[in-house]
């Protein structure tokens, strides 16, 4: 759950690390806060009458006027906070936009002041459809608009709402759709690289590969790891991208290990060359010893697989099968392997990656299903932090409650997924931890820093 790190939202932060569902907890938080109308309510405290000005003396000059009172007239905060929630509630994303629709339902319980209102609006998964929802959204007076879920869809909402004056918070994953005023909160293969170079470097490990499908997702996973080596003092030995159709993945790790195709080494081995005398009768005496040749050494310390589901099962089998994963190589994975089951490929135990810590999502999958009848998708838990962080921040008493200054605070939010905060150009850094996989789930092997500061 969110927590405002600011000192002076202590209090706040206080009720977003509790788990309990119940209402009071916010009560700790509103008599926190206090009332934003009770300002309005309270009167004006009554003004000293002024001092009757005595005569002057004769040899006295004489008095000067007092100088004109001033008053502060502090701007006050709406009765309603707006907000609005684009998501796919119809086409073929309508079921995970209706699971994040309930997430954010759930911010709403644990978190939400009587006065922020929460509108959710189909946006039908299309772009069309989130610029309807954003002008509509600008219509109504809303103040922040969280979601759309896609990249092109967010691109459609950026001139309606940057027009309007609107923050968004997005769930897209994209840093290309980042801008002043449209912040993206979704899970990116920068920051996920990054991290697991740093880590396995820190390990010893200087020379890395990468397997990653040929397309924007893989491209951007290979500079990232290309910029990640380099800042870290290593090195990006090999590079092998594959049609993202690919199942059979065995021909693309002998590419990528520069390794010959069995078969065809079987067959020219099977043909005898040109000239060759004539095979004499297989010999009645054992053959010569042949001695054992040491393998190579595979052509590098750790292979990044840019993959998820059965396609990375298929791969981490391949490349051990290869002698290119482990235990001679160790398998480094990004935000994709972040799955239930990933461990039932034997393969993939001892492998690591980056991501958030699972401590903080247990208990609120456990919530879901038990509120809502099923699991909890895995983007479930954006909703529920952006709706979250609208709430803490929608209780406040300033008039604009989501100025750039509230979204974009330097100490961060934590919420379910952890760490994270919000910078001026859109982007959003998290504090990641790396986990290992185990045949049951995950382990955290190396937790994630605390706080924003340097050094931490």
């Amino acid at each position: 759950m969110l927590r405002w790190l600011a000192r002076r939202r202590f209090a706040v932060a206080s009720c977003l690390v509790a788990t309990s569902l119940s209402l009071s907890g916010c009560d700790t938080l509103r008599s926190a806060v206090g009332d934003p109308g009770e300002a309005a309510r309270k009167p004006p405290p009554a003004r000293a009458p002024a001092r009757p000005i005595q005569p002057a003396a004769p040899v006295a000059p004489p008095l000067q006027p007092p100088p004109p009172l001033t008053e502060t007239i502090e701007p006050v905060a709406p009765e309603t906070v707006k907000v609005a929630l684009v998501l796919p509630l119809s086409g073929r994303l309508a079921n995970l936009g209706r699971a994040m629709s309930d997430a954010a339902q759930m911010a709403m319980f644990d978190l939400a002041d009587r006065r922020l209102e929460l509108q959710p609006m189909d946006d039908k998964g299309t772009p069309a459809g989130s610029a309807d929802a954003a002008r509509q959204a600008a219509a109504d007076g809303t103040q922040l608009i969280i979601g759309p879920l896609l990249a092109a869809s967010v691109r459609a909402v950026a001139p309606v709402s940057t027009a309007a004056g609107i923050p968004v918070v997005a769930f897209s994953s994209d840093r290309n759709v980042a801008a002043p005023g449209v912040y993206i909160v979704g899970f990116t293969p920068d920051a996920e690289v990054e991290r697991v170079v740093s880590y396995a470097v820190r390990g010893g490990l200087t020379r890395f590969g990468v397997l990653a499908p040929d397309n924007l997702y893989g491209t951007t996973v290979v500079d990232a790891l290309r910029r990640a080596a380099a800042a870290n003092g290593a090195s990006v030995t090999r590079v092998q991208l594959y049609d993202a159709t690919t199942q059979d993945f065995a021909p693309v790790v002998r590419k990528l290990a520069n390794l010959p195709d069995p078969a065809a080494a079987a067959a020219a081995a099977a043909v005898p060359p040109t000239g060759s005398p004539t095979a004499l009768p297989p010999s009645t005496l054992p053959p010569p010893a042949v001695p054992t040749l040491p393998q190579p050494r595979p052509p590098f310390d750790a292979l990044l697989l840019a993959e998820g589901g059965a396609q990375l099962r298929a791969m981490a089998a391949a490349a051990t099968v290869a002698g290119v994963g482990p235990p001679a190589v160790q398998l480094l994975g990004t935000g994709k392997w972040d799955e239930p089951g990933v461990g039932t490929e034997p393969a993939l135990v001892g492998a690591w990656f980056a991501g958030p810590p699972p401590s903080g999502r247990d208990e609120f999958e456990s919530r879901f299903k038990r509120v809502f009848g099923q699991a909890a998708p895995r983007l479930a838990t954006l909703a529920y932090d952006a709706t979250a962080l609208a709430a803490v921040l929608g209780r406040g008493p300033q008039a604009q409650p989501f100025s750039e200054a509230a979204l974009t605070d330097p100490n961060g939010f934590f919420g379910r997924d952890g760490l994270f905060r919000l910078n001026a150009d859109g982007t959003a850094e998290r504090r990641l931890a790396i986990l290992r996989v185990e045949r049951t789930g995950v382990a955290v092997i190396d937790e994630p820093p605390r706080s924003f500061a340097a050094g931490s």
